[in-house]
C-alpha cells in the first residue's frame, strides 16, 4: 500500500500549503501529494481564498523534488482537453517527470424529472460564477472519453487532427513533450458504472473518495464492477491502481488508521489522506507518525 497527501488549498495561504508539500517532500513514506480543481470555496465564507490548482501545482513542483503530483481531480469542464495536454505536459517538465494527471467528469446536472441522487449541486454556482456550462451526465462522460484520447495522442503524436463529437483540433501541436512517455499515467475519478467504463478503457489508476462520503462497501461494490468492465474488454483489471482519498483527523488518528486497515482488505492499493486545516508545520511530520508508520507496521 501507498501513500499519499492532500491538502484542500480553500481558505488558506500558499505559505501554508508550501510548507507542508515541503516538508512531505522529505518524509519518505509519503509518496505522493494533491490538490483540488474548484474556483470557489466548498466550505466557509464564499468568497474566501481557493487558489487555481494547476497554477498552484507548477508553483509546488518547483519546490519539490520527490513526490509524485496532481489534481484530485481536474475538471474536464473547465479547460479544453488540448489546453489541459499543453498544462499538464508544461508541469511534467517543471517536475521532471513526476505528474499524475487526475481527471474526471467535471460539473453536470440532472434534467428536469430525471433521477439521480437528491442533494444540492454546488458546481451550479461555481460554473454560473465563472461562466462555465453545466452538460447532462451522459454528455458528460462521453466528453471525458474524447478528453482521454486527445490527451494521449497530444502527448505522443508531432501533429494532431481529431474530429470527435464534442471536440475537435485542426493540425495541433504539443510541444514540449512531457518528460514521461507515452505521457503521465491517467488517474480518473469517479464511481457511477458508465464513469468506469471509461475508466476501464483508459486510466492506470482510478480514485474515489472514501469515508466519510462513500462507505467500504460502496468501494469494494464499484471495484467489482470496474473490473466486470475490464474483463467485457479484455483488459486485466490489475493494470488498474486503486486509489481513495480519506479524511486524517488530527483528533482522532486511530479512526483514519481503522479506515485505512479496511481499505486495505478490499484490495486499495494507495491511500490519499486528506489533511485537514489548519496547515501548520509538522502536519506531513505528523501523518507519518500517527497513521502511516503504524499502520505500514501492522500490515508488515
Amino acid at each position: 500500500m501507498r501513500f499519499g497527501i492532500k491538502t484542500v488549498p480553500m481558505q488558506c495561504g500558499y505559505d501554508e500549503l508550501l510548507d507542508v508539500w515541503e516538508e512531505a517532500d522529505g518524509v519518505g513514506v509519503i509518496e505522493d501529494a494533491w490538490l483540488w480543481d474548484h474556483l470557489l470555496p466548498l466550505a466557509g465564507p464564499v468568497g474566501g481564498p481557493v487558489f487555481e490548482g494547476w497554477t498552484l501545482l507548477a508553483a509546488l513542483a518547483a519546490r519539490t523534488t520527490r513526490l509524485r503530483l496532481g489534481l484530485l481531480v481536474t475538471s474536464n469542464r473547465i479547460r479544453p482537453p488540448a489546453v489541459l495536454a499543453k498544462i499538464a505536459a508544461t508541469v511534467d517538465v517543471i517536475s521532471n517527470g513526476r505528474l499524475v494527471v487526475g481527471l474526471g467528469v467535471g460539473g453536470t446536472y440532472q434534467p428536469s424529472g430525471a433521477g439521480g441522487i437528491a442533494g444540492p449541486n454546488p458546481a451550479i454556482a461555481e460554473y454560473a460564477a465563472y461562466g462555465l456550462e453545466l452538460v447532462p451526465p451522459a454528455e458528460g462522460i462521453a466528453r471525458l472519453d474524447e478528453a482521454c484520447r486527445m490527451l494521449r495522442r497530444l502527448w505522443t503524436e508531432e501533429v494532431v487532427d481529431f474530429d470527435g463529437k464534442y471536440y475537435q483540433l485542426e493540425h495541433a501541436y504539443c510541444a514540449p513533450k512531457p518528460v514521461q512517455q507515452p505521457g503521465p499515467p491517467l488517474l480518473l475519478g469517479g464511481w457511477g458504472p458508465k464513469t468506469l467504463r471509461v475508466v476501464a478503457q483508459h486510466a492506470d489508476s482510478w480514485n474515489i473518495p472514501g469515508p466519510p462520503h462513500n462507505d467500504i462497501s460502496t468501494i469494494a461494490e464499484r471495484s467489482k464492477i470496474l473490473d466486470d468492465h475490464c474483463r467485457a474488454i479484455g483488459r486485466d483489471p490489475a493494470e488498474i491502481t486503486r486509489s481513495v482519498q480519506t479524511h486524517a483527523f488530527t483528533d482522532d488518528p486511530h479512526r483514519t488508521r481503522s479506515t485505512v486497515l479496511e481499505l486495505h482488505d478490499i484490495g486499495v492499493d494507495n491511500v490519499v489522506l486528506n489533511l485537514m486545516k489548519p496547515f501548520r508545520k509538522g502536519l506531513a511530520t505528523w501523518a507519518a507518525a500517527q497513521i502511516i508508520d503504524p499502520v505500514n507496521a501492522q500490515l508488515n
